[in-house]
């Protein structure tokens, strides 16, 4: 339990840039308290826990354990460290707020959502385009009935870090390089961020895919698919077709190589009675609406909208006050079964799968 005089105490796991993401998040907010750091990697630790003025570093996950004076875990690790270090978390009673996605494998994703639901622990996925308040929006009216029942969809994430070194020179950098090889963990772009704006149609459409094909590509970037310990083989493109269960079908694609773009996110939905558009590209947001006696000119309208709590604020919130912890555990599961799925359908030539 926490109150006043005991703070909702929170253990990162994983000090590299993402986790300077937590970090930030977590230090503003009231009631919070970031109590330790967990990394192998010495000076990496050293310099986050120094920016951050945390008190404890640990150079394992069974140091910090066995410390135990912490409620909840940031779990930052690389994507093939979720399972396992998430799980030794959860079954010694802590929360975990684990970065996507949940699992690298259907199996393990739903091992984590069981020990959360039969520990009575929140589990939530950072998928942090939750955080964009006009994803929020167009789910409310997308469910509001706000253009009928819905029909089609258009989804892209594009980033552009494989032509350009807006984010840092990837091919000598290795929080980049372990992102392009399957044996450091990465499932590609359909794992890093494939998953976002997959996540991205679910939760506007308010449906899960039912069935789906998909593609994957990965290119040549240097001689022999290598550079030093990193054979360059996770995915770098990814294309999906889907079918949602109300019935919607659309695509959905992902990609390394979208030059122009750093980091942009769009999603178009079309219903029998209106339209819906999504941006997130420069880290500005954009909604905008087509519906009523405006279809037969096409006109659309700009939606002004608020602010929304972000990731960090719902998971301690699900913590402090029993509020929703949305996106959680299951939801993370039940993503991964359709990665798992796209993987396969890509295996077989891009047959469609139900889900």
């Amino acid at each position: 339990m926490t109150s006043a005089a005991h703070p909702l105490r929170i253990l990162i796991v994983g000090t590299g840039n993402m986790a300077r993401t937590h970090a930030d998040a977590f230090s503003r907010i009231d009631g919070v308290e970031i109590v330790g750091g967990v990394d192998q990697r010495p000076d990496v630790l050293t310099q986050f826990c120094d920016t951050f003025a945390i008190p404890n570093r640990f150079a394992t996950l069974d140091e910090a354990i066995a410390w135990g004076n912490f409620d909840a875990a940031a779990n930052v690790t690389p994507d093939a460290a979720h399972h396992p270090t998430t799980m030794a978390l959860m079954k010694a009673g802590k929360h975990v707020l684990c970065e996507k996605p949940l699992a690298t494998n259907a199996a393990d994703a739903r091992e984590m959502a069981d020990l959360a639901r039969t520990k009575k622990l929140i589990g939530m996925v950072n998928l942090s385009y939750r955080n964009v308040a006009v994803l929020q929006k167009a789910a409310e009216l997308v469910a509001g009935g706000a253009i009928g029942a819905l029909r089609h969809f258009e989804a892209s994430y594009l980033q552009s870090w494989l032509t350009q070194p807006a984010w840092g020179d990837w091919k000598t950098e290795s929080q980049w390089l372990w992102r392009l090889s399957s044996a450091h963990g990465s499932k590609g772009v359909l794992g890093d961020v494939g998953i976002h704006i997959l996540d991205f149609v679910i939760f506007a459409a308010g449906s899960p895919v039912s069935e789906l094909s998909c593609r994957l590509k990965t290119f040549d970037k240097a001689e022999g698919g290598r550079i030093g310990e990193y054979t360059l083989d996770a995915n770098d493109s990814a294309t999906l077709q889907a079918e949602l269960e109300n019935g919607a079908l659309g695509t959905i694609s992902a990609t390394r190589f979208a030059s122009g773009h750093l980091n942009d996110l769009r999603l178009r939905l079309y219903g029998d009675k209106g339209g819906l558009e999504v941006r997130f590209e420069k880290g500005i947001e954009g909604l905008r609406i087509c519906q009523g006696e405006d279809l037969s000119s096409a006109t659309w309208t700009d939606i002004e909208v608020g602010a929304v709590p972000t990731v960090y604020q719902r998971f301690a919130a699900a913590i402090l006050t029993g509020a929703p912890a949305d996106p959680d555990f299951e939801h993370g599961a039940r993503l991964q079964v359709a990665l798992d799925l796209a993987e396969r359908s890509h295996a077989e030539n891009g047959c469609f799968l139900k889900v």
